[in-house]
């Protein structure tokens, strides 16, 4: 049995540390390095290297990466449109997939998805565990056979919800939003109704050999992150962070990768101290938030809430953004929505890359910045986080201003020629120049 971190502690190099280290230009003795101390993972079940992963790097020595969840629900289960949302999240630059289906015919949905992923994918295993099935007829043999069967089919990373323990029940009862995780909620309903502990706490080594069997990567779900902010740093929260922390060392003792998933919905004002709380408790291990979303009051715009949050999570401490769609809170997301999610999670990871000093980041602002000056409109939309929109929007402004798609090169679609600041500033260079 050799993972990842197994063969980083034995000093050696993989080819997924040699293929992250050339993607992120980096070292493959950095990436090496980190792995073996815990704060960078590379999600990458070794049935999913054969068929078709490029690897990706997750943690604070790489730059920050994005999340999009898809999958079937009992409201809409169609493979295509789960296929759609796959490809278009690819075509918008996720860098990893997590599938949520909560549908039917679950096993047929993730095959299909994994064979057309080439990027790390992710499951939440509780989810399949609960289809067909009462909440008390989950037991040790179904949680096992589950987790093993969907690592044998290639998942990269399983969110688990080992952290919520029956004792914090009480404290997550007094809240505004209770528990809004629904793996955190279907392990509360199975403690309160059978009257014992956590199964995955009770069940993780036994779990983290199946893990380490194919080097399935840990991504401890908070399943008492706040749902909105009145519930933001409280005691089941941190209570439950502090348990994830003691499971961080259990699975690296185990050769297990992990990362730590966390909140949620947070105040501006409280991100700093959450991202530094993880670190100290969680012993650096790669932290993987939902959001954050700064406020409660945006349905239709938690992209935007979640994008703000986001950027201040990733410059604090986050190394990992889960996307949040516009439709969050209020229904399930299409392919348009899909996109949206993406580039708005794509974007505050890069403005915290930026502005933690990752000089790579930094030199694809001033390429754009560079063209924009120049009013080279063709470079401008080459070097934007999303061509596509950008092009889109050129285009009809070209048109309504000149009835041209492409009018002269240096003209501005906003300015026109006489009003432009930047033609003017070309002008006054000249002079300069003369």
């Amino acid at each position: 049995m050799t993972t990842q971190i197994k063969s980083a502690r034995d000093g050696k190099e993989t080819g997924q540390m040699k293929s992250v280290a050339k993607t992120e230009n980096i070292s493959p003795q950095t990436v090496r390095e980190k792995i073996a101390e815990g704060k960078l993972v590379i999600p990458a079940n070794i049935i999913h290297i054969k068929k078709n992963l490029k690897p990706v790097g997750i943690g604070r020595a790489v730059t920050i990466k994005v999340n999009a969840n898809i999958g079937t629900s009992s409201a809409s289960s169609s493979i295509e449109d789960e296929l759609e949302k796959l490809r278009t999240a690819l075509d918008a630059g996720t860098d990893t997939v997590m599938d949520l289906s909560t549908g039917p015919n679950p096993d047929e949905v993730r095959n299909k998805l994994i064979k057309n992923c080439p990027v790390p994918f992710g499951t939440v295993p509780v989810y399949e565990m609960i289809i067909g099935r009462t909440i008390e007829d989950i037991n040790s043999k179904v949680i096992l056979e589950t987790i093993e069967k969907q690592a044998k089919q290639g998942v990269d990373f399983f969110t688990i919800h080992a952290g919520v323990l029956r004792e914090y029940l009480p404290m997550a009862a007094k809240r505004v939003c209770g528990i809004v995780s629904r793996g955190g909620a279907l392990t509360a309903k199975w403690m309160l109704l059978k009257n014992k502990q956590n199964p995955f706490y009770e069940l993780f080594d036994d779990i983290c050999d199946i893990m380490a069997e194919y080097d399935v990567c840990f991504s401890l779900g908070d399943g008492l992150r706040p749902g909105c902010i009145a519930d933001a740093t409280d005691e089941a929260q941190i209570a439950e962070l502090k348990t994830l922390g003691e499971l961080v060392l259990r699975a690296r003792e185990k050769n297990c990768q992990v990362m730590v998933e966390g909140p949620g919905h947070i105040p501006f004002d409280q991100i700093q101290k959450n991202m530094e709380l993880q670190q100290q408790y969680c012993h650096g291990a790669p932290f993987y938030v939902l959001g954050p979303l700064v406020t409660d009051i945006a349905p239709g715009y938690d992209h935007i809430t979640s994008a703000i949050g986001g950027t201040a999570a990733g410059y604090w401490g986050a190394s990992f953004l889960c996307y949040v769609t516009p439709k969050e809170h209020l229904g399930l997301p299409d392919a348009q929505d899909v996109r949206e999610g993406v580039i708005a999670a794509k974007i505050a990871a890069h403005a915290a890359d930026v502005a933690r000093g990752h000089p790579r980041c930094a030199e694809k602002d001033k390429k754009l910045s560079i063209a924009r000056a120049a009013l080279d409109w063709k470079k401008h939309i080459e070097s934007a986080i999303d061509p596509k929109t950008a092009e889109k929007f050129h285009s009809e402004a070209c048109i309504k201003s000149t009835g041209k798609t492409l009018p002269d090169e240096d003209y501005c679609t906003m300015c026109g020629k006489d009003w432009c600041s930047l033609r003017i500033n070309k002008e006054l260079v000249k002079l300069f120049r003369k």
